[in-house]
């Protein structure tokens, strides 16, 4: 995942904070992603402290294994028909 400035990486790993937290509390991946939240936010601060490079680095990291985190979890989802009936 590549971001071309600084405030769209920012923006991404926030969003990606807001998903991870609406994952079910019943679900395995809903303590994964707490890890990966609250690692986002503290670094997503030293960030915007110190703006490193390598606090960069870590952020593009933890949204990559954040995504796969939600992917996982969307695997869970039972599906569904038209009626919203689980198949």
């Amino acid at each position: 995942m590549e971001f071309t400035t600084d405030s769209q990486l920012s923006v991404q790993a926030q969003y990606l904070v807001m998903m991870l937290e609406r994952l079910s509390a019943d679900s395995y991946w809903a303590h994964q992603a707490s890890g990966v939240r609250g690692a986002l936010l503290r670094s997503l601060e030293a960030f915007e402290r110190s703006g490193q490079k390598t606090e960069e680095n870590r952020i593009t990291g933890l949204v990559a294994l954040g995504y796969q985190i939600l992917e996982q979890a969307a695997k869970e989802i039972p599906e569904t028909d038209q009626k919203g009936a689980h198949k």
